[in-house]
């Protein structure tokens, strides 16, 4: 039995801005804090010190370095996490129907009864967001903090993700990806955010606010989009290593 992803209105997602992304591992770190206690706890960690750590992590945090269309090089950190993808192949695929994606909000949930831990949503996430918890043997992902985001106990600004709590840089955002009229998506329409892979049709809710080349104009320094297209390539490059 495999469970098809529903179309929603309603789109909660993150939009990361690579720009402003000083690669501090922040959201990493409180994203492993929360969640070790919280949704789809416990976050298991194994041999941790030792000479083959494993672990379950919902964030993780690459560190690339990129030549600008000026020539020059840069520094480029890349947030990677689930994606929240209107047509989830991970949803597709489970034989449980263990993956599912909300028709509440569009988040794509694990129910850790149902799963088996085959691993076929694993293998069929192109982006890697699947973690297979050795302990429990069941597949885990990010949640985008669902104890959080609705928890009526917490102060309104609180009920945003670990992830977007933590960042000291502001470069983690979080809203309704299906409002065009929100501050995120209108963040996305002024940065030209991009899907990430958006050739394999899965239309990611989270979307990438590319860096941005600095150039120097008359003395003073202006920061000049990358465009979509060259960022996408570079993505793709990244991701093929």
């Amino acid at each position: 039995m495999t469970c098809l992803p529903q179309s929603t209105n309603k789109k909660l997602g993150l939009v990361i801005d690579l720009d402003t992304c000083v690669g501090c591992q922040a959201c990493v770190t409180n994203c492993k804090e929360w969640n070790t206690g919280g949704h789809m706890a416990p976050l298991t960690d194994t041999d941790a010190y030792g000479a083959e750590p494993d672990g379950v992590w919902f964030n993780r945090v690459h560190t690339y370095e990129q030549t600008t269309t000026s020539g020059a090089s840069r520094t480029v950190h890349f947030p990677r996490s689930c994606l929240h993808c209107e047509n989830a192949a991970c949803v597709t695929v489970c034989p449980t129907g263990a993956s599912y994606k909300r028709t509440s909000d569009g988040i794509v949930l694990v129910d850790e009864d149902k799963c088996i831990g085959c691993k076929l949503c694993s293998w069929a996430c192109p982006y890697g967001a699947r973690e297979f918890d050795t302990d429990v043997g069941v597949m885990k992902k990010c949640t985008l903090c669902v104890d959080r985001i609705y928890n009526e106990n917490l102060k309104e600004i609180d009920r945003v993700p670990a992830c977007v709590a933590a960042c000291p840089t502001g470069a983690r955002h979080f809203g309704d990806l299906g409002d065009p009229d929100s501050a995120v998506s209108q963040l996305v329409a002024a940065r030209s955010g991009v899907d990430l892979m958006p050739e394999l049709g899965y239309q990611p809710t989270n979307k990438y606010l590319p860096p941005r080349d600095k150039t120097v104009q008359g003395g003073t320094s202006a920061l000049e989009p990358i465009s979509a297209d060259g960022f996408l390539g570079w993505i793709d490059r990244l991701l093929s290593r």
